[in-house]
């Protein structure tokens, strides 16, 4: 899953930077590729591939994104059993949800675009090599072990270490990522809308003027209300930002970004002992709960992800990016010439669960704690500042003194502003995570 999280984000620099072979970066317009990143797991978890095409602007030559939707997507094991995939958002494609990879099997991607020409694609086969457990963990807390520039200031963490046995006489190539689920108070924003649990129905006085009351079908979404009557504001709605409590339980969930990955060529069958897998950053004083994954790569994808590491991370930055990129494993079955970026590879995964209660960083302010005003930010609000970088904003009630942009009329006994519920995405779920403490 971490994975997942990050690929898109350091490919993202590489395209930015124009560091991919046979594209000029001073010539606008001139990038067209597909991304493709995807990893089958030995897990009893959501096996999904994403499927995505970065297109610079003709006139300023940056990159946009827009996902490739309605394609076709296999994943073949063993040369022989064909598992179809099937679209669950725009441009993500999941396998059926009792299909795990297996260790010593083999599996390819391939998929067809719907770009009307029926574009077809596919992988080199990956087989799956084990992964040894991992075993001792244990995690120190360190006031400076982000860099600055990486989390927009925050630079406090818990350096977590762990310990495991590298299998002798043969090559092991290793991979760690991080899961981080933190309870979080605030649950929908709604840019230029109200939060509503019914739909909403817009209403005309008289003299012109709108008016909304609240209709019988449930919402449970930001309602974005028409282009006003010219009688308000001359027809222009003013801008604004509410942002609404969760009425339900509900976590934010967190990712690594940053590569870490480890050959054993020279500690073969040695032990792995206190190798950082994990820095898991001091957003909030609460506790949190901690999923570290210590995955095995192939050959293939260890070259993938180490030249991947080398320009987006040991060298002085995305200006200072060689002028190569690797590509994956990938390819246009007609046009083997044609630059397909980003990877599909098959990984067991050996994964723990740390709870972190965070007591070792007592009367320290956490890393981001301070709003603009030079105010400590309260318990509740940590962890919405940690991710927008500003303090919420919720609806103002009807009873006070600066009202909301737009009132509903609600004939219940509800009052506003309401609460919202917790939609399960990939960056937060209303179920409680195995392992968390109350």
């Amino acid at each position: 899953m971490s994975s997942r999280a990050i690929l898109p984000l350091l490919l993202t620099l590489l395209l930015l930077s124009g560091c991919v072979d046979s594209y000029d970066p001073q010539l606008p317009g001139n990038l067209n590729v597909v991304i493709v990143d995807g990893t089958i797991t030995n897990l009893p978890e959501p096996q999904i591939i994403r499927l995505n095409r970065s297109k610079s602007d003709p006139v300023t030559g940056r990159p946009g994104f827009m996902a490739l939707t309605k394609a076709k997507v296999q994943v073949v094991v063993d040369s022989s059993q064909v598992i179809e995939a099937h679209e669950t958002y725009d441009g993500v494609y999941a396998l059926p949800a009792d299909v795990r990879g297996q260790v010593g099997h083999a599996y390819q991607l391939r998929f067809t675009l719907s770009d009307g020409d029926g574009t077809s694609y596919q992988s080199t086969q990956q087989i799956m090599p084990d992964v040894p457990s991992i075993g001792q963990v244990r995690a120190e807390f360190n006031p400076n072990s982000l860099s600055p520039t990486l989390l927009n200031g925050y630079r406090a963490a818990h350096d977590f270490y762990i310990d495991t046995q590298d299998p002798e006489g043969q090559p092991n190539y290793y991979k760690w990522d991080w899961k981080l689920w933190e309870k979080q108070e605030w649950c929908r924003t709604c840019e230029r809308g109200l939060y509503s649990i019914n739909n909403v129905i817009v209403k005309y006085d008289p003299n012109g003027y709108w008016y909304f009351i609240l209709g019988d079908s449930i919402l449970e979404d930001c309602y974005y209300p028409p282009p006003p009557p010219p009688q308000y504001n001359g027809g222009v709605l003013p801008y604004w930002v509410y942002d609404y409590r969760c009425r339900t339980k509900c976590w934010a969930i967190f990712f690594n970004n940053e590569l870490n990955i480890f050959a054993d060529g020279y500690t073969d069958g040695a032990p792995i002992a206190n190798h950082i897998a994990a820095k898991i950053p001091f957003y909030q004083q609460h506790g949190s709960l901690v999923e570290l994954r210590q995955s095995s790569l192939t050959s293939s994808a260890y070259r993938f992800f180490k030249e991947l590491q080398e320009q987006t991370q040991n060298n002085g930055g995305v200006a200072d990016l060689p002028p190569t990129a690797s590509v994956g494993n990938v390819q246009n079955g007609a046009d083997p010439q044609e630059l397909v970026v980003g990877l599909f590879t098959a990984s067991a995964v050996s994964t723990k669960r740390y709870w972190l209660d965070r007591k070792d960083t007592s009367g320290i302010p956490y890393g981001g704690g301070v709003d603009e005003s030079g105010n400590m930010i309260s318990g509740v609000d940590q962890i919405f500042y940690a991710m927008f970088r500003r303090l919420p904003n919720p609806e103002p009630s009807p009873l006070d003194p600066v009202s909301p942009m737009i009132e509903i009329l609600d004939p219940s006994s509800r009052s506003r502003p309401y609460t919202a519920i917790c939609l399960d995405t990939e960056k937060q779920t209303s179920a409680m995570p195995v392992g968390w403490r109350e």
